[in-house]
């Protein structure tokens, strides 16, 4: 199988993790749906890559999932053989801080749209025995608290329980549904949420500092486990999310 060209759909491909996703798909020759909200950065990263193919959709509009689902099936007859959930957004603030308009954004794209578009293509993914890679976070594992960053962190906690709920579901219908939780990775996360760029970049270093490895991560080294997890080796593993964030969990 790991031979055989796949049909990938990766959402939030524009960017950061996402982009290195798609890439590390379309790398190997595999057929790659990129889907995201803007037009501009969906081409970068589908650029010098022969069969990845832009889709610019915003995943929270009801339509959304429908028109994934059609534009696979136009491309390549409807197989999907991987989807992975990976677009995300966050607003960074206390409760005391946090408007209705920023809990219902984060909830919207952080958990309600990946339900909902892997709804969409579960006959797809049946039929090719498939799998399901949902992107997480390590903050926001086990029973530590993350103030100033809580509705994002619920919303990961959240999508960490329909990886393991799905697997469950889904299981008997061959399709298996695994989770990624990256830790501090340098994507630009931070300023797109409102945040300084030397705030973040004061930020990334102290997370530096206090990772066991001694460093941040790097989009690159997230996407090679996703890819290694919907492979033959791992074709015995489900329900699992798999963290990679150079020990910062642990301290």
């Amino acid at each position: 199988m790991e031979n055989t060209q796949r049909s990938v759909i990766v959402t939030g491909g524009g960017i950061g993790i996402g982009r290195a996703v798609a890439r590390a798909f379309a790398g190997r020759g595999d057929r790659v749906l990129v889907v995201g909200r803007t037009p501009g950065p969906l081409a970068e990263t589908v650029d010098g890559y022969k069969e990845a193919y832009a889709l610019a959709v915003d995943i929270t509009d009801p339509a959304a999932p429908s028109a994934v689902a059609d534009e696979v099936r136009e491309r390549w007859g409807g197989a999907v053989d991987v989807l992975v959930n990976n677009a995300a957004t966050a607003a960074f603030g206390t409760l005391g801080e946090l408007n209705r308009q920023a809990v219902e954004a984060q909830v919207a794209v952080n958990l309600v749209a990946p339900a909902l578009l892997t709804q969409a293509v579960l006959g797809p993914l049946e039929a090719a025995g498939g799998v399901v890679v949902n992107i997480g976070s390590a903050g926001a594992l086990g029973l530590r608290a993350w103030p100033g960053n809580s509705v994002y962190g619920a919303t990961k906690a959240g999508l960490d329980l329909l990886t393991r709920s799905w697997a469950v579901e889904l299981g008997p219908r061959g399709i298996r549904v695994v989770g990624v939780a990256p830790g501090v990775i340098d994507t630009g996360t931070g300023v797109r949420a409102g945040m300084p760029q030397e705030a973040y970049d004061g930020f990334l270093e102290a997370m530096g500092q206090r990772t066991p490895l001694g460093r941040t991560g790097t989009s690159e080294e997230v996407a090679r486990w996703v890819v290694r997890l919907v492979g033959p080796e791992a074709s015995f593993v489900t329900g699992t999310t798999v963290v990679v964030d150079g020990g910062l969990s642990l301290t």
